[in-house]
Order: C-alpha cells, then sequence, then structure tokens
C-alpha cells in the first residue's frame, strides 16, 4: 500500500512510517499542508494518514481541497484522486471534532495516542470496503491470504514470502483481471525517497512463479502482469 503520512511531530512520524514499512507499506511522509498537496499533486496514493495541528494551518482544509478535486473522467486520470481514503490521526478527541472530521469527508479518525496494531487493522478495513469485500481472507483458486497476519497458503501449506514479493501478490490479487505495469507496481512498493533497481519488479515476479506455479501470475507481453479473474463461485 502506498501510503500519504501528513504529520508535523518528527518522533511520530519517524516511529509510525518505520511501523507501516515493517508491514511492506511504502511510506511517503510530509510535515505541512503545502507539501502534502505536492505530493498529491505528483503521485497516487493509496491512504493518507492526516494530522490536523500543521504549521501551516489545519488538516481539514487539505481533506476539503481534496475532497472538491475534480474527478477523473473516462480514461484521463486526473490527481490529485478526491476519492483518496483519508484516515484522520490527531490529538483532537473531542466527539464534535470527530463527527466534523468525518462529516468533511474523512473515511476513518483516530485519536492520539493510538495503538499502531488497531491502525493496521482500520487500514486493513478500507482496503476491504474499497474492494467490496467482507471477508477478511482472500481467496483465489488454491491460494488463502490472510492480510491481517501476512500469511499466504496454497492448497493448505504455508508458503514463505518475502515482504515486497507478498505486497506485489496481494497488489495483483486486488487487482484481478486488470494488467499492472512495472512502473504501476512500482509506484505502489516504494515511496519518492527509496531507490529502486531497473528489474526489481520482475526479480519478485520471477520468485512468486517458483513458489506458487507460472499459471498464477501472467505477462502480457509490452504492457505488464496481471491474475486472471477468479472464477470460483
Amino acid at each position: 500500500m502506498r501510503i500519504l503520512m501528513v504529520e508535523d511531530d518528527a518522533g511520530i512520524a519517524e516511529g509510525l512510517k518505520a511501523n507501516l514499512q515493517q508491514r511492506g507499506h511504502a511510506v511517503d511522509w510530509c510535515s505541512t499542508l503545502a507539501e502534502a498537496w505536492r505530493a498529491l499533486t505528483a503521485e497516487g496514493f493509496d491512504v493518507v494518514l492526516l494530522d490536523l495541528g500543521l504549521p501551516d494551518g489545519d488538516g481539514s482544509r487539505l481533506l476539503q481541497q481534496l475532497r472538491n478535486a475534480p474527478a477523473p473522467t473516462g480514461l484521463r486520470k486526473t490527481l490529485p484522486d478526491p476519492a483518496t481514503p483519508v484516515i484522520i490521526l490527531t490529538a483532537r478527541d473531542g466527539v464534535h471534532d470527530r463527527i466534523e472530521g468525518l462529516d468533511l469527508g474523512a473515511d476513518d479518525y483516530l485519536s492520539k495516542p493510538f495503538d499502531a496494531e488497531e491502525l493496521q487493522a482500520r487500514l486493513r478495513a478500507l482496503v476491504r470496503r474499497a474492494a467490496g469485500r467482507a471477508n477478511p481472507l482472500i481467496h483465489y483458486r488454491d491460494l488463502v491470504l490472510d492480510p491481517a497476519q501476512h500469511q499466504l497458503r496454497l492448497r493448505d501449506e504455508a508458503v514463505e514470502l518475502s515482504p515486497r514479493a507478498y505486497t506485489i501478490l496481494l497488489i495483483l490479487l486486488q487487482a484481478q483481471g486488470r494488467v499492472l505495469s512495472r512502473q504501476q507496481l512500482e509506484e505502489k512498493l516504494y515511496s519518492f525517497d527509496a531507490s529502486v533497481e531497473s528489474n526489481a519488479v520482475e526479480v519478485h515476479i520471477h520468485h512468486l512463479r517458483k513458489k506458487l506455479g507460472a499459471d498464477y501470475i501472467l505477462t502480457m507481453r509490452g504492457v505488464g502482469y496481471f491474475m486472471p479473474q477468479d472464477q470460483a463461485p
């Protein structure tokens, strides 16, 4: 998952970023509204973690600006995407503050201090809702993937994967039937400041095929990779 974290407290930001990266997420950190808006106009994110008390204004301004951005139409992709999920992370814990944040368009609201595991659970819930999926487990042919435990089973046997390979598999499973280019996968895997080897995605795909079999992840030559739509009932 590609995450934009908007937080002006360096201690909180560094700790949270490290925790999220350990779970395989790519995290970009901004400390001001201006930096965050530049990031949103340059890159697509799966979710924004938004503090409210920022040096150059209230985070609710960014939320409103994002929700009022023009929506993509037809084949034209616009950035920022107004439908990007937003979780407010703030020290403001009053009922009125929570109501106001949610009514302004936030998808979730978490008061500081919060438990990192609770945030992970809320992120997983956002992904399930976005995919229209109620079951916390992802079933595909003979695969069962458990996002909460970062576990994968093939025909009821545990399969060990590196964090990057696991994340690629999760991305492709969530995009069943759609072809994703190497660039699209890299954008999900790596933050702005991460160094990316030119063949990193190909290496991870190769390892996944060795673990799962060649018919799970297919290549559309010159375009990218995809997992066929599961026909199981």
